[in-house]
């Protein structure tokens, strides 16, 4: 793959595109910065960050230049774990193993979310989204979901989590080739996860490549 060129589609298609004219993504659950302005005045940006309810950052990636990041620590916000963007062909991905039960099931999914992560999510982050649960004698132990927003070439990988005690059992890359084949099936070129250094090497094993990182910047909690 074009990793250069990936780049630039992942960046017209999953930054410019949803983000629109401002860089600022407004959503329910969940709103960000998407793309910095081209004028370098971060200040407008943050006050909407200030103004928006719910969960807000600014999805800062690293080829953006580190002097918006410089920028963003200045102004007062805080980074997150660093993340690295890899990407896959869903064309590239094997099928699901047959010896692991696999289900597109909702329910399961926001349960193990909540068993992990202690938050529950809502409902309405399935809308563009399928949810894969993989199970070990009938219960749910794996999972995570894909999102297959319209019009864009890229799946989403997220949600991703295993119970500590089923880990190294292949679930996790289970359920990534199960959400790869639906992905495909839908129309889908390309997948991308934002993963953190766990995740990560089982998603290479798997042909993923890294195209740029990304790091969260949230306004201070009072």
């Amino acid at each position: 793959m074009d990793t250069t060129e990936i780049l630039e589609l992942f960046d017209e298609q999953m930054r410019r595109k949803p983000a629109g004219p401002d860089g600022f993504l407004a959503g329910d659950g969940w709103s960000a910065v998407l793309w910095p302005p081209a004028d370098g005045n971060i200040e407008p940006l943050i006050a909407r960050m200030r103004d928006q309810p719910g969960w807000v950052e600014w999805k800062y990636y690293s080829h953006d230049g580190p002097e918006l990041r410089e920028q963003l620590l200045s102004a007062g916000l805080e980074p997150d774990d660093e993340e690295t963007v890899v990407v896959a062909e869903t064309a590239s991905i094997p099928p699901p193993p047959e010896n692991v039960e696999l289900r597109e099931d909702p329910g399961a999914f926001r349960e193990l979310a909540k068993r992990v992560f202690e938050q529950d999510y809502s409902p309405d982050i399935l809308e563009n989204a399928v949810p894969v649960v993989a199970y070990v004698d009938g219960q749910p132990v794996s999972s995570g979901r894909v999102d297959l927003d319209p019009g864009v070439e890229f799946a989403g990988l997220f949600g991703g989590v295993t119970l500590p005690e089923f880990r190294g059992r292949g679930l996790y890359r289970a359920t990534v080739a199960r959400r790869a084949e639906l992905a495909r099936e839908a129309g889908y070129r390309f997948l991308y996860v934002d993963a953190l250094p766990t995740s990560r090497p089982i998603l290479e094993r798997l042909g993923f490549v890294g195209i740029t990182t990304t790091t969260p910047f949230t306004l201070p909690r009072a």
